[in-house]
């Protein structure tokens, strides 16, 4: 029987974001008590959506013994304590150290700590320290930071071609086939990788629309049809201050066709350096965007707030386009979830029925942008108080339990609010449906997302609007003080060669 071994590593970090990252906020599945492994983690992740539940599928139709090292997720926020990667590469070397075949990780790629800007890179070459010739296989997120020590020291790597990301099992399972068929002598893959100086923008680089589009479209066609072992494009992850930031092409070739694959990478690399310009994002003026949307006639709309986005790092208790809907009178609204556990005790205490005044949110501070929190004072009605528990039902992370922590709906008349205890972006719409709110039945959906929100939301709304509030998440570049980035790095800087 095969031994395998496999884990989870993920958090997407935002260097700027002052919101700590603790070992404890890597407990997803534990209640905020740290990472799980064994039988736990094979709980948590068995038929979900996900990298690791290929994993699981893949060892159990290979009769493999499978040893589930560590499950340490986090939702994204500051750089993370040391203590998170020496906690988790202690765990997979000791499992790895202990006698297996193969190991399949399933590693974020955007993650940085206090002292390391590459952990997921630092993970793998302590892995090859007590493991030489290990296969290895990773699964990445789109928005990898790739560098030179992940490269060098796995066997085989695929990244989600999809923002939102909904391809993530099969991701897992792309990376998994491909060691597979290396285990049993049926291929010899080598890693082709190239990184180009370029930072995208989160709301203009998804795969589903150009101008990155057809770039993956060539890529996923070469694996389909066999060229390559695997092909991936990673839009990288631009709200960190470091050297890797950029986007990345990655592909997986049998040895013997590694020259073919190289044209394909540098080809791709090519029509990605060529569109340069087509991946940025013009900033509006929120109030423009909340006039302009409430000249629209028929809902659901959605108002995307993207400065203050959980899933970039952000707070979600900035509350200025919540502010600006109220002053322009939009109705028929419904809003959340706001991150605020003071506020969320305040309307449990008061009961259902209760008319109450609250200040929501304002309790973050931005100091790397120089960035004060103000809350939101309103009075409204306590609607409903839930366990903040639902089960996902929509095609990202489709089976994951998801936790909001107690959470309160707040009806102020114009807009119903859902207030949560823990920071969540909304891309299922279980974040309201769990509240009693049904979403497809309002005018406005007022949500902090830039593009998971389309996973779940996109079969209900008829329109949306991208409103650029303030926050760690801010689409303006400019306001971030970079120290660490690499340079030159377009659009930062006009004279950036490609390196093609």
């Amino acid at each position: 029987m095969q031994r395998f071994v496999t884990a989870v590593f993920s958090h997407e970090t935002n260097t700027f974001s002052s919101i700590p990252t603790p070992l404890e906020a890597f407990g997803r599945f534990s209640g905020g008590k740290g990472p799980v492994s064994g039988d736990a983690a094979l709980a948590a992740y068995r038929g979900t959506n996900s990298p690791v539940a290929a994993y699981i599928d893949l060892a159990e139709e290979a009769g493999a013994e499978l040893n589930f090292a560590i499950a340490a997720q986090a939702t994204p926020s500051g750089c993370a304590e040391d203590t998170v990667l020496e906690h988790a590469a202690d765990a997979i070397c000791k499992a790895v150290g202990a006698g297996c075949d193969a190991l399949f990780l399933d590693l974020h790629g955007g993650m940085v700590t206090e002292g390391y800007d590459d952990p997921e890179g630092e993970l793998l070459r302590r892995i090859r320290e007590i493991a030489p010739d290990l296969p290895i296989a990773v699964a990445f997120d789109f928005h990898t930071n790739m560098s030179k020590a992940t490269a060098d020291n796995a066997t085989v790597i695929t990244g989600y071609r999809t923002y939102p990301h909904i391809d993530t099992y099969e991701t897992g399972e792309r990376a998994g086939r491909t060691l597979i068929r290396t285990l049993s002598g049926e291929i010899d893959p080598i890693i082709l990788w190239h990184p180009l100086p370029l930072m995208t923008h989160l709301n203009c680089q998804t795969p589903s629309r150009q101008p990155m589009k057809d770039i993956m479209d060539k890529a996923i066609a070469a694996e389909a049809d066999g060229r390559v072992l695997n092909a991936s494009i990673l839009g990288g992850w631009p709200l960190a201050d470091i050297p890797h930031v950029g986007v990345h092409g990655v592909i997986v070739a049998n040895r013997p066709q590694a020259n073919e694959a190289q044209a394909l990478l540098m080809d791709l690399m090519t029509m990605t350096w060529e569109r340069r310009d087509d991946f940025f994002f013009a900033v509006e003026p929120v109030e423009n965007s909340i006039s302009r949307a409430k000249g629209m006639t028929e809902g659901p709309i959605v108002l995307a707030d993207h400065g203050d986005v959980a899933g970039s790092g952000g707070s979600t208790d900035v509350h200025a386009v919540l502010a600006e809907v109220i002053n322009q009178g939009l109705e028929d609204v419904c809003a959340g979830p706001f991150w605020d556990p003071n506020t969320v005790e305040r309307l449990v205490a008061a009961g259902i029925g209760a008319e109450v005044t609250v200040q929501l949110g304002g309790q973050t501070d931005y100091p790397a942008i120089g960035f004060k929190g103000e809350s939101l004072e309103l009075t409204g009605t306590v609607r409903r108080i839930t366990d903040g528990k639902f089960i996902v039902t929509g095609p990202k992370n489709t089976g994951i339990h998801e936790n909001l922590g107690v959470t309160a709906v707040l009806d102020i008349g114009s807009v119903e609010i859902v207030i949560c205890s823990t920071r969540h972006e909304p891309y299922d719409l279980g974040v309201f449906t769990h509240a009693g709110i049904d979403p497809a039945r309002k005018k406005f959906i007022l949500i902090k997302s830039r593009q998971h929100f389309r996973a779940g939301f996109e079969p209900i709304l008829k329109d949306v609007v991208m409103v650029s509030g303030p926050g760690i998440c801010t689409s303006d570049y400019s306001q971030f003080p970079w120290k660490n980035l690499r340079r030159p790095i377009y659009p930062l800087d006009a004279d950036t060669s490609p390196g093609l």
